[in-house]
């Protein structure tokens, strides 16, 4: 994997919308600890009561996923990062345990960077300290409206929000890489209901099913089964951050 030109910058940059935020200067603070790396559905980031050294940001279509483990075995997702971010130490000083299991939801690159490189460069430069301040914010906001959502919404509307959600981030192509199971996962339910959206969905045409993927027929249609928690997130995204946030037509690089 090479680092992609970000648009306008004159340097090589990662398809990371958060990092593109950066000014040029502040790019150059974490631009020589940067490094590629290449990972595979469902792998593993971290464990929760694991040391956090190190930030992981999802380029291009590539996903991370927070869990939270519980007592009958299950893990609940809580929110998808993609490349409007990164997982692990964003908001600490570093090498803090992990509360929450991360892994990679939609295979494909990431870039890495060590926690202590990117603190030190904090204590450099307020304009970057400033952005992963607004970053975590926005984070937080997500995890606001993930709890709200879970506690108010139908599994149908849940279930067309990831589904649009994880659509965005994976350059508004049609096809999803979400099985049942992993669909299940994000809304905290067992497979059987999961699938029993997923064919009340196809009976009306809104997707259909392929081996380990959904294929969205109707955005239209599922944007109107959906709730409006994902606009929310956007909006304040945009208020916050603004062009960090994927949205259709964006340069991806």
């Amino acid at each position: 994997m090479t680092l992609q030109t970000g648009a306008g910058n004159g340097i090589d940059r990662p398809n990371n919308n958060l990092l593109r935020r950066l000014n040029a200067g502040d790019f150059a603070l974490l631009a020589p600890h940067l490094a590629p790396e290449k990972t595979e559905a469902n792998e593993l980031l971290y464990n929760p009561g694991d040391d956090v050294d190190i930030v992981h940001f999802p380029c291009g279509p590539s996903l991370a996923s927070y869990l939270v483990p519980n007592e009958d075995g299950r893990d609940v997702e809580t929110i998808l990062v993609g490349r409007e971010g990164a997982v692990g130490g964003i908001v600490s000083l570093g090498y803090l345990p992990a509360y929450t299991r991360i892994i990679v939801k939609f295979a494909g690159p990431f870039v890495r960077l060590p926690v202590g490189k990117l603190d030190a460069a904090k204590t450099t430069s307020i304009s970057l300290r400033n952005v992963f301040a607004r970053y975590a914010d926005c984070m937080l906001a997500q995890m606001f409206q993930s709890t709200a959502c879970n506690a108010i919404h139908s599994i149908e509307q849940r279930t067309a929000k990831w589904i649009i959600s994880a659509m965005e981030r994976a350059d508004g192509d049609n096809i999803v890489p979400l099985t049942h199971e992993q669909l299940a996962t994000l809304l905290g339910v067992g497979r059987s209901y999961a699938s029993r959206v997923i064919q009340t969905f196809k009976a009306e045409g809104i997707l259909e099913t392929r081996r380990g993927s959904i294929l969205v027929r109707d955005r239209a249609a599922l944007q109107m089964r959906a709730c409006l928690c994902n606009e929310t997130v956007k909006n304040h995204f945009e208020e916050v951050l603004r062009g960090v946030y994927p949205t259709e037509g964006a340069d991806t690089g």
